[in-house]
Protein backbone atom coordinates (compact mmCIF):
# COMPACT_ATOMS: atom_id res chain seq x y z
CA UNK A 1 0.00 0.00 0.00
CA UNK A 2 3.11 2.30 0.75
CA UNK A 3 4.14 1.47 -2.52
CA UNK A 4 1.22 2.12 -4.22
CA UNK A 5 0.87 5.87 -2.95
CA UNK A 6 4.81 6.60 -3.44
CA UNK A 7 3.86 5.60 -7.21
CA UNK A 8 0.90 7.46 -6.98
CA UNK A 9 2.26 10.85 -5.68
CA UNK A 10 5.21 10.58 -8.22
CA UNK A 11 2.86 9.99 -11.05
CA UNK A 12 0.68 12.51 -9.64
CA UNK A 13 4.15 14.73 -9.87
CA UNK A 14 5.21 13.84 -12.79
CA UNK A 15 1.93 14.86 -14.64
CA UNK A 16 2.20 18.12 -13.03
CA UNK A 17 5.51 18.43 -14.56
CA UNK A 18 4.17 17.39 -18.29
CA UNK A 19 1.79 19.85 -17.51
CA UNK A 20 4.20 23.06 -16.90
CA UNK A 21 6.57 22.00 -19.09
CA UNK A 22 4.41 23.47 -22.23
CA UNK A 23 4.03 26.57 -20.20
CA UNK A 24 8.21 26.85 -19.67
CA UNK A 25 8.84 25.91 -23.18
CA UNK A 26 6.93 28.51 -24.60
CA UNK A 27 8.19 31.01 -22.35
CA UNK A 28 11.46 29.58 -23.27
CA UNK A 29 10.79 30.20 -27.08
CA UNK A 30 9.16 33.48 -26.55
CA UNK A 31 10.74 36.19 -29.05
CA UNK A 32 12.46 39.03 -27.29
CA UNK A 33 11.03 42.17 -28.17
CA UNK A 34 14.03 45.05 -29.38
CA UNK A 35 12.92 48.82 -30.71
CA UNK A 36 14.51 51.36 -32.48
CA UNK A 37 13.15 55.02 -31.94
CA UNK A 38 14.72 57.23 -34.98
CA UNK A 39 13.55 59.92 -36.76
CA UNK A 40 11.97 58.64 -39.45
CA UNK A 41 10.42 62.00 -40.50
CA UNK A 42 11.53 65.73 -39.41
CA UNK A 43 14.77 67.58 -39.00
CA UNK A 44 16.73 64.61 -38.02
CA UNK A 45 14.64 62.25 -41.35
CA UNK A 46 17.71 61.93 -43.30
CA UNK A 47 19.34 59.88 -40.61
CA UNK A 48 16.61 57.77 -38.92
CA UNK A 49 16.13 55.11 -41.80
CA UNK A 50 19.93 54.12 -42.34
CA UNK A 51 19.86 53.86 -38.27
CA UNK A 52 16.68 51.59 -38.17
CA UNK A 53 18.12 49.78 -41.20
CA UNK A 54 21.48 48.69 -39.59
CA UNK A 55 19.89 47.42 -36.15
CA UNK A 56 17.33 45.35 -38.40
CA UNK A 57 20.25 44.09 -40.54
CA UNK A 58 22.17 42.56 -37.63
CA UNK A 59 19.21 41.58 -35.57
CA UNK A 60 18.55 39.29 -39.23
CA UNK A 61 22.24 37.58 -38.73
CA UNK A 62 21.69 36.32 -34.98
CA UNK A 63 18.30 34.93 -35.57
CA UNK A 64 20.04 33.17 -38.60
CA UNK A 65 22.74 31.84 -35.99
CA UNK A 66 20.40 30.59 -33.41
CA UNK A 67 18.99 34.17 -31.80
CA UNK A 68 20.28 34.94 -28.05
CA UNK A 69 20.13 31.74 -25.81
CA UNK A 70 17.74 30.01 -28.62
CA UNK A 71 15.18 32.54 -28.41
CA UNK A 72 14.46 34.89 -31.67
CA UNK A 73 14.48 38.44 -31.57
CA UNK A 74 11.72 40.77 -33.32
CA UNK A 75 12.67 44.07 -33.76
CA UNK A 76 9.54 46.88 -33.99
CA UNK A 77 10.81 49.97 -35.91
CA UNK A 78 9.06 53.73 -34.77
CA UNK A 79 9.41 56.91 -36.19
CA UNK A 80 9.70 59.69 -33.60
CA UNK A 81 9.45 62.34 -35.88
CA UNK A 82 11.89 64.55 -34.49
CA UNK A 83 9.24 65.90 -32.35
CA UNK A 84 8.77 65.43 -28.35
CA UNK A 85 5.44 64.55 -28.59
CA UNK A 86 5.45 61.80 -31.60
CA UNK A 87 8.10 60.36 -29.75
CA UNK A 88 6.48 60.04 -26.19
CA UNK A 89 3.34 58.35 -27.93
CA UNK A 90 5.93 56.03 -30.09
CA UNK A 91 7.58 55.09 -26.67
CA UNK A 92 4.48 53.94 -24.95
CA UNK A 93 3.57 52.00 -27.77
CA UNK A 94 6.66 50.48 -27.51
CA UNK A 95 6.93 49.73 -23.80
CA UNK A 96 2.97 49.37 -22.85
CA UNK A 97 1.87 47.19 -26.23
CA UNK A 98 5.01 45.92 -27.50
CA UNK A 99 6.73 45.40 -24.06
CA UNK A 100 10.43 45.70 -25.80
CA UNK A 101 13.19 45.58 -23.22
CA UNK A 102 15.32 48.19 -24.76
CA UNK A 103 15.20 51.54 -27.02
CA UNK A 104 17.79 52.42 -29.32
CA UNK A 105 18.82 55.36 -31.45
CA UNK A 106 16.86 58.34 -30.01
CA UNK A 107 18.43 61.16 -31.78
CA UNK A 108 17.85 65.06 -31.11
CA UNK A 109 17.90 65.61 -27.10
CA UNK A 110 14.66 67.01 -27.14
CA UNK A 111 13.15 63.23 -27.83
CA UNK A 112 15.77 61.86 -25.61
CA UNK A 113 14.89 64.20 -22.75
CA UNK A 114 10.98 63.56 -23.27
CA UNK A 115 11.64 60.04 -23.58
CA UNK A 116 14.03 58.74 -21.14
CA UNK A 117 11.97 59.62 -17.99
CA UNK A 118 9.36 56.56 -19.46
CA UNK A 119 11.95 53.93 -19.70
CA UNK A 120 13.51 54.31 -16.34
CA UNK A 121 9.93 54.17 -15.01
CA UNK A 122 9.34 50.89 -17.13
CA UNK A 123 12.73 49.59 -16.47
CA UNK A 124 13.00 49.84 -20.00
CA UNK A 125 16.87 50.14 -21.11
CA UNK A 126 17.74 53.30 -23.32
CA UNK A 127 20.44 53.78 -26.32
CA UNK A 128 20.88 56.96 -27.62
CA UNK A 129 22.84 59.04 -29.66
CA UNK A 130 22.08 62.71 -28.41
CA UNK A 131 24.53 64.85 -27.20
CA UNK A 132 22.96 67.33 -24.83
CA UNK A 133 24.61 67.39 -21.10
CA UNK A 134 21.36 67.31 -19.24
CA UNK A 135 20.67 64.11 -20.86
CA UNK A 136 22.70 62.07 -18.11
CA UNK A 137 22.23 64.20 -15.84
CA UNK A 138 18.50 62.85 -15.14
CA UNK A 139 17.88 60.61 -12.56
CA UNK A 140 18.03 57.42 -14.72
CA UNK A 141 19.03 54.97 -12.31
CA UNK A 142 21.12 53.12 -14.96
CA UNK A 143 18.73 52.89 -17.79
CA UNK A 144 20.84 55.05 -20.18
CA UNK A 145 24.26 55.14 -22.13
CA UNK A 146 25.10 57.42 -24.67
CA UNK A 147 27.31 56.80 -27.60
CA UNK A 148 27.65 60.06 -28.93
CA UNK A 149 29.80 62.64 -26.62
CA UNK A 150 27.86 65.14 -24.76
CA UNK A 151 27.66 68.85 -25.02
CA UNK A 152 31.16 69.44 -23.18
CA UNK A 153 33.42 67.11 -25.18
CA UNK A 154 31.96 67.93 -28.85
CA UNK A 155 31.42 72.33 -27.99
CA UNK A 156 35.19 72.00 -26.32
CA UNK A 157 36.64 70.44 -29.44
CA UNK A 158 34.29 73.00 -31.94
CA UNK A 159 36.24 75.91 -30.14
CA UNK A 160 39.66 74.59 -30.57
CA UNK A 161 39.25 73.59 -34.07
CA UNK A 162 37.88 77.16 -34.39
CA UNK A 163 40.96 78.92 -33.03
CA UNK A 164 43.03 76.65 -35.42
CA UNK A 165 41.30 78.22 -37.93
CA UNK A 166 42.58 81.46 -36.65
CA UNK A 167 39.31 83.08 -35.22
CA UNK A 168 39.39 86.09 -32.70
CA UNK A 169 35.89 87.09 -33.27
CA UNK A 170 33.46 84.62 -32.87
CA UNK A 171 29.70 84.77 -33.35
CA UNK A 172 27.35 81.84 -32.06
CA UNK A 173 23.85 81.75 -34.08
CA UNK A 174 21.63 78.97 -32.68
CA UNK A 175 18.26 78.16 -31.84
CA UNK A 176 16.45 76.94 -28.55
CA UNK A 177 17.77 73.61 -27.52
CA UNK A 178 18.47 71.50 -24.72
CA UNK A 179 22.30 72.47 -25.45
CA UNK A 180 21.90 75.99 -26.31
CA UNK A 181 23.63 77.35 -23.13
CA UNK A 182 25.86 74.52 -22.30
CA UNK A 183 26.64 75.87 -25.57
CA UNK A 184 27.61 79.32 -25.09
CA UNK A 185 28.97 78.48 -21.33
CA UNK A 186 31.48 76.61 -22.67
CA UNK A 187 32.54 78.34 -26.00
CA UNK A 188 33.17 81.59 -23.27
CA UNK A 189 35.19 79.47 -21.66
CA UNK A 190 37.38 77.75 -24.28
CA UNK A 191 38.13 80.52 -26.96
CA UNK A 192 39.11 83.82 -24.72
CA UNK A 193 42.13 81.78 -23.56
CA UNK A 194 43.63 81.72 -26.51
CA UNK A 195 42.02 85.56 -27.08
CA UNK A 196 39.09 85.01 -29.24
CA UNK A 197 36.03 86.88 -28.37
CA UNK A 198 32.56 85.59 -27.96
CA UNK A 199 29.13 86.82 -28.85
CA UNK A 200 25.89 84.91 -29.93
CA UNK A 201 22.12 85.06 -30.15
CA UNK A 202 19.28 82.67 -29.93
CA UNK A 203 17.11 82.54 -33.27
CA UNK A 204 13.06 80.88 -33.92
CA UNK A 205 13.74 77.86 -36.13
CA UNK A 206 10.05 78.23 -37.80
CA UNK A 207 11.31 81.90 -38.99
CA UNK A 208 11.43 82.21 -43.01
CA UNK A 209 14.40 84.62 -42.82
CA UNK A 210 17.15 85.48 -40.40
CA UNK A 211 18.23 88.74 -41.98
CA UNK A 212 17.70 90.91 -38.71
CA UNK A 213 19.68 88.38 -37.04
CA UNK A 214 22.84 87.92 -40.03
CA UNK A 215 22.64 91.76 -39.46
CA UNK A 216 23.17 91.49 -35.94
CA UNK A 217 25.84 89.26 -36.30
CA UNK A 218 27.52 91.20 -38.73
CA UNK A 219 27.45 94.36 -36.84
CA UNK A 220 29.87 92.40 -34.46
CA UNK A 221 32.81 91.81 -37.17
CA UNK A 222 32.80 88.55 -36.81
CA UNK A 223 35.39 86.16 -38.67
CA UNK A 224 33.82 82.99 -37.59
CA UNK A 225 29.71 82.13 -37.53
CA UNK A 226 29.05 79.09 -35.86
CA UNK A 227 25.58 77.85 -37.31
CA UNK A 228 24.30 75.54 -35.02
CA UNK A 229 21.12 74.89 -35.50
CA UNK A 230 19.22 71.42 -37.79
CA UNK A 231 19.30 71.32 -41.40
CA UNK A 232 16.09 72.83 -42.71
CA UNK A 233 16.93 76.36 -40.42
CA UNK A 234 20.19 76.31 -41.59
CA UNK A 235 19.33 76.16 -44.88
CA UNK A 236 17.83 79.41 -44.71
CA UNK A 237 20.60 80.74 -42.33
CA UNK A 238 23.56 80.09 -44.95
CA UNK A 239 21.44 81.42 -47.78
CA UNK A 240 20.62 84.78 -45.36
CA UNK A 241 24.26 85.37 -44.57
CA UNK A 242 25.49 84.65 -48.52
CA UNK A 243 23.28 86.98 -49.45
CA UNK A 244 24.29 89.55 -46.60
CA UNK A 245 28.07 89.22 -48.48
CA UNK A 246 29.81 87.78 -45.24
CA UNK A 247 33.41 86.40 -45.91
CA UNK A 248 34.32 85.04 -43.41
CA UNK A 249 34.65 81.48 -42.08
CA UNK A 250 31.70 79.21 -41.13
CA UNK A 251 31.14 76.22 -39.28
CA UNK A 252 28.50 73.63 -38.54
CA UNK A 253 27.62 70.67 -37.18
CA UNK A 254 27.46 67.40 -39.41
CA UNK A 255 24.47 66.69 -38.57
CA UNK A 256 22.91 69.77 -39.59
CA UNK A 257 25.31 70.90 -42.94
CA UNK A 258 25.27 67.30 -44.62
CA UNK A 259 24.24 66.44 -48.50
CA UNK A 260 20.54 67.17 -47.82
CA UNK A 261 21.29 70.59 -46.87
CA UNK A 262 23.86 71.20 -49.97
CA UNK A 263 20.81 69.28 -52.21
CA UNK A 264 18.19 72.21 -50.68
CA UNK A 265 20.40 75.17 -51.03
CA UNK A 266 21.00 74.15 -54.86
CA UNK A 267 23.83 76.76 -55.07
CA UNK A 268 27.54 75.48 -54.42
CA UNK A 269 28.27 79.21 -53.80
CA UNK A 270 26.17 79.61 -50.72
CA UNK A 271 27.92 76.37 -48.92
CA UNK A 272 31.22 76.88 -50.49
CA UNK A 273 34.19 76.25 -47.88
CA UNK A 274 31.99 76.01 -44.77
CA UNK A 275 33.10 73.77 -42.14
CA UNK A 276 31.94 70.58 -40.48
CA UNK A 277 32.13 68.98 -37.71
CA UNK A 278 31.12 65.68 -36.19
CA UNK A 279 32.29 62.43 -33.94
CA UNK A 280 33.92 60.47 -36.01
CA UNK A 281 33.44 56.68 -36.59
CA UNK A 282 35.67 54.01 -36.24
CA UNK A 283 36.69 53.80 -39.77
CA UNK A 284 39.40 51.83 -40.01
CA UNK A 285 37.73 49.01 -37.79
CA UNK A 286 35.83 46.22 -39.08
CA UNK A 287 32.35 46.86 -37.02
CA UNK A 288 32.50 49.95 -39.89
CA UNK A 289 33.24 47.63 -42.49
CA UNK A 290 29.93 45.59 -41.25
CA UNK A 291 28.27 48.91 -41.08
CA UNK A 292 28.82 49.51 -44.90
CA UNK A 293 27.80 46.13 -45.90
CA UNK A 294 24.49 46.66 -43.73
CA UNK A 295 23.64 49.76 -45.31
CA UNK A 296 24.83 49.71 -48.81
CA UNK A 297 26.93 53.12 -48.08
CA UNK A 298 30.81 53.40 -48.83
CA UNK A 299 30.52 56.94 -46.14
CA UNK A 300 27.40 55.88 -43.79
CA UNK A 301 27.00 58.48 -41.04
CA UNK A 302 28.27 58.37 -37.24
CA UNK A 303 25.07 57.95 -35.99
CA UNK A 304 24.26 54.44 -38.12
CA UNK A 305 27.72 53.33 -36.54
CA UNK A 306 26.46 54.61 -32.92
CA UNK A 307 23.00 52.19 -33.65
CA UNK A 308 25.04 49.53 -34.84
CA UNK A 309 27.20 49.56 -31.41
CA UNK A 310 23.29 49.96 -29.37
CA UNK A 311 21.93 47.09 -30.71
CA UNK A 312 25.33 44.50 -30.86
CA UNK A 313 26.11 45.85 -26.98
CA UNK A 314 22.04 45.24 -26.04
CA UNK A 315 22.11 41.27 -27.72
CA UNK A 316 25.21 40.76 -26.15
CA UNK A 317 24.75 41.66 -22.13
CA UNK A 318 21.16 39.64 -22.22
CA UNK A 319 23.07 36.59 -24.03
CA UNK A 320 25.44 37.56 -20.81
CA UNK A 321 22.76 37.38 -18.15
CA UNK A 322 20.61 34.95 -19.96
CA UNK A 323 17.08 37.07 -19.59
CA UNK A 324 16.29 39.55 -21.59
CA UNK A 325 14.86 42.25 -19.47
CA UNK A 326 15.85 45.90 -19.31
CA UNK A 327 17.30 45.23 -15.57
CA UNK A 328 19.24 42.69 -17.11
CA UNK A 329 20.64 44.90 -19.81
CA UNK A 330 21.50 47.46 -17.26
CA UNK A 331 23.46 45.22 -14.95
CA UNK A 332 25.49 43.70 -17.50
CA UNK A 333 25.97 45.93 -20.58
CA UNK A 334 29.75 46.93 -19.21
CA UNK A 335 30.46 43.30 -18.77
CA UNK A 336 30.39 43.53 -22.34
CA UNK A 337 32.06 46.30 -23.37
CA UNK A 338 34.69 46.69 -20.49
CA UNK A 339 34.88 43.56 -19.30
CA UNK A 340 38.31 42.73 -21.01
CA UNK A 341 38.59 39.60 -22.78
CA UNK A 342 38.12 38.29 -26.18
CA UNK A 343 37.57 41.36 -28.72
CA UNK A 344 34.76 41.25 -30.89
CA UNK A 345 32.53 43.11 -33.06
CA UNK A 346 29.62 42.11 -33.60
CA UNK A 347 26.64 40.25 -31.83
CA UNK A 348 26.88 36.76 -33.56
CA UNK A 349 30.78 36.04 -32.15
CA UNK A 350 29.97 37.68 -29.04
CA UNK A 351 27.08 35.51 -27.97
CA UNK A 352 29.44 32.12 -29.10
CA UNK A 353 32.03 33.24 -27.05
CA UNK A 354 29.38 34.06 -24.20
CA UNK A 355 28.34 30.53 -25.28
CA UNK A 356 31.55 29.00 -24.69
CA UNK A 357 32.25 30.89 -21.39
CA UNK A 358 34.54 33.02 -22.40
CA UNK A 359 34.58 36.90 -21.72
CA UNK A 360 34.25 39.58 -24.08
CA UNK A 361 35.89 43.08 -24.75
CA UNK A 362 33.58 45.09 -27.86
CA UNK A 363 35.07 47.51 -29.79
CA UNK A 364 32.72 48.74 -32.41
CA UNK A 365 31.95 50.92 -35.80
CA UNK A 366 31.60 54.03 -33.27
CA UNK A 367 34.98 52.82 -31.19
CA UNK A 368 35.57 51.56 -27.84
CA UNK A 369 32.26 51.71 -25.81
CA UNK A 370 33.33 52.47 -22.68
CA UNK A 371 31.09 54.23 -20.76
CA UNK A 372 31.43 56.32 -17.39
CA UNK A 373 28.59 56.03 -14.06
CA UNK A 374 26.45 57.98 -15.63
CA UNK A 375 26.30 56.67 -19.09
CA UNK A 376 28.49 58.79 -21.09
CA UNK A 377 31.29 57.68 -23.81
CA UNK A 378 34.72 58.22 -22.16
CA UNK A 379 35.90 59.67 -25.57
CA UNK A 380 36.25 59.28 -29.25
CA UNK A 381 37.40 60.83 -32.31
CA UNK A 382 36.19 64.11 -34.43
CA UNK A 383 35.70 64.28 -38.32
CA UNK A 384 36.58 67.54 -39.91
CA UNK A 385 35.69 68.39 -43.35
CA UNK A 386 35.29 71.40 -45.52
CA UNK A 387 32.51 71.40 -48.83
CA UNK A 388 34.71 72.49 -51.78
CA UNK A 389 32.88 72.48 -55.23
CA UNK A 390 29.65 71.39 -53.85
CA UNK A 391 31.76 67.90 -52.18
CA UNK A 392 32.52 67.24 -48.61
CA UNK A 393 36.13 66.94 -48.13
CA UNK A 394 38.32 65.73 -45.05
CA UNK A 395 40.19 68.42 -42.95
CA UNK A 396 41.54 66.25 -40.78
CA UNK A 397 40.04 63.29 -38.40
CA UNK A 398 41.72 63.87 -34.35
Amino acid sequence: MTNLRIGRRAALAGGVAVLASPAVARAQADPIKLATLTPLTGAGGSYGPSMAKVAATVVEGVNKAGGVNGRRVVLVSEDDQTSPEAAVRAARKLIDVDKVSAIMGTWASSVTTAVAPLCWESKTFLCTVSGADSITLLPHQGFLVRTQPNSKLQVTRVGEFILSLGAKKVFTMIPQTPFTQSTFDILNAVLPKSGATHQSLIYDDKKTTYRTEVDQALRTSPDVILANGYTPDTVVLLKDLYRAGFKGKILGFAYSINQKLVDQVGQNEVVEGVYTFAPASAEDSTAYDKVKAAVGSSNPDPYTSQVYDHINMVLMSMAIARDSSGVAIKDNIRKVTQGGGKTVDNAVDGIKAITAGEKIDYTGASGPCDFDERGDIVDCKFRYEQIKAGKFTVVKIA
